[in-house]
């Protein structure tokens, strides 16, 4: 259980996330602009937590093969899982949107133990040997990852066996994968396949993520409300990137800004970010 992170493991991950902040200051840079550029006052209050935040997802990373339906509702709880009940019996799958907020690895394997195992949608990490061994966390619960790269027809294969797909939506998008979104008051691209999907099966649209809770000292695995599909890709991107951006604001220490989330720029627009690592 997470209820300190001064000794042992979590510690130690601490030390490793504030290695990372020293090691790669440009993270910190990076998320100095965006928090800037997004209207928040005091960026290095913000990006303290952000690390803090890191730290608590390695503890849990690492303990995964201890987690299990005995003592998981020490990590974590449910909030609105009567969205998901409700969005199984319409018989069309599920997609949940989430993002890098929060715990996003612990929210999918506890789902697993609590409630059924998912598919997660995931890119393959550049280093092989740390790619593998993520991997073998996440499906240590049963869960299945669905490789990024060519996932849509196993998304889709899915979503019509009834089943519920995580995904993760708001990493910077190539201007040929995305539409332009406000986000944060400032245009972003955001990928458009995850709406594009949606509008196709017919799936359940679930914004959920795994919020830290200082009080209870342990994650809130939250399910908001569906969010209406209309098939109109770049409409239903705004609509989910503004639930997105009004969660973010609730828990703004616990979302990655060291993320250069606004580096594609609309044509004719200036770079955001300095092109120098």
């Amino acid at each position: 259980m997470l209820a300190s992170l001064e000794y042992g493991p979590a510690g130690l991950a601490q030390v490793y996330a504030r290695l990372l902040d020293l090691a790669l200051p440009r993270l910190r840079r990076t998320a100095r602009r965006n928090l800037e550029r997004a209207g928040f006052a005091d960026p290095d209050t913000v990006i303290d937590g952000v690390f803090r935040s890191i730290a608590r997802l390695l503890v849990a990373l690492a303990r995964f093969p201890r987690i299990h339906r005995g003592n998981v509702h020490e990590w974590i709880r449910y909030e609105g899982f009567e969205h998901f009940e409700a969005a199984l019996k319409r018989g069309r799958g599920v997609l949940f949107a989430t993002a890098h907020l929060g715990n996003w690895e612990l929210s999918a394997f506890a789902h697993a133990l609590l409630a059924a195992p998912m598919h997660v949608v995931a890119r393959r990490l550049d280093n092989p040997l740390i790619d593998r061994l993520i991997e073998r966390r996440r499906t240590l619960c049963g869960n299945r990852v669905i490789e990024k790269k060519d996932a849509a027809r196993k998304i889709l294969q899915a979503l019509r066996s009834n089943q519920a797909v995580g995904v993760l939506i708001d990493q910077n998008a190539a201007p040929e994968e995305g539409v332009f979104v406000d986000f944060f008051g400032v245009s972003a691209c955001a990928g458009a396949t995850f709406a594009r999907l949606a509008a196709r099966s017919g799936a359940a649209v679930i914004p959920g993520f795994a919020l830290w809770s200082d009080r209870e000292r342990r994650y809130v695995l939250r399910f908001d409300p569906p969010v209406p599909i209309t098939g109109d890709a770049a409409a239903d991107t705004q609509r989910l990137h503004a639930h997105l951006e009004e969660v973010i604001r609730q828990y703004p220490d616990q979302w990655l800004w060291i993320h250069r989330r606004w580096k594609t720029r609309p044509p004719g627009e200036a770079p955001l970010y300095c092109t120098a690592r």
